[in-house]
């Protein structure tokens, strides 16, 4: 495919019909279908020094559902789509934070426990023997 043929399908891939659909009426209600439309492309040419010429490209396009335009009694509203392919993402992360977010303070709460029982037992040491040395005076 040569740039001039890869700049045509870029053009024929990214129009307003791909990112809304056709409208469609059913019982007075008017329904036009929207999507994320997003794309990219590159390409080049060059030649070589033996006189040898040469070009070529790529392009790649990404259509996701975004939602429809809802049009009832004259009156014009957006319905979105749900993604549940992202939806499921964040859950499965938010779980995953949770569960490691909590391990690490149980275990930081341990330590600390640790720590109050060890100065617990240092000031319950120091207080017995500040006792015994004021029954010995």
């Amino acid at each position: 495919m040569n740039l001039q043929e890869l700049t045509a399908a870029a053009r024929d891939t990214l129009t307003v019909k791909r990112v809304y659909g056709e409208p469609y009426e059913r019982d007075g209600i008017t329904v036009i279908p929207a999507a994320r439309v997003s794309g990219g492309g590159g390409g080049g040419s060059g030649h070589d020094p033996h006189g040898q010429d040469g070009e070529g490209g790529g392009f790649g396009a990404q259509a996701r559902p975004a939602g429809a335009y809802v049009v009832r009694d004259g009156r014009v509203h957006w319905q979105p789509a749900i993604d549940v392919n992202k939806l499921a993402g964040v859950i499965g992360a938010v779980a995953i934070s949770w569960i490691v977010t909590r391990a690490r303070t149980q275990r930081l709460n341990a330590k600390l426990a640790l720590v109050e029982r060890k100065i617990d037992h240092r000031i319950a040491h120091d207080r017995a023997r500040r006792r015994r040395k004021a029954d010995a005076a």
